[in-house]
């Protein structure tokens, strides 16, 4: 089962470390956002670092899955 972080609420890079620290311990991440940047700045990096990202947009926020 995947680790399931809401970060709803929060900006920048504030997601992104959070998403950082939680891929450290796990082999599949699920993280749910609402703002653009984040969503941007957390699929950039899971890209860069080879890892597997789909992503889903539903009313203004974004569910992302990012999987080694």
């Amino acid at each position: 089962m995947a680790n399931v972080l809401d970060l709803r609420g929060l900006s920048c890079p504030i997601p992104l470390i959070k998403t950082k620290d939680a891929l450290s311990g796990a082999e599949t991440v699920q993280v749910v956002v609402d703002e653009p940047s984040a969503k941007e700045n957390i699929i950039k990096f899971a890209k860069s670092q080879k890892f597997r990202v789909e992503y889903v947009e539903a009313d203004g926020e974004y569910t992302i899955t990012i999987a080694k």
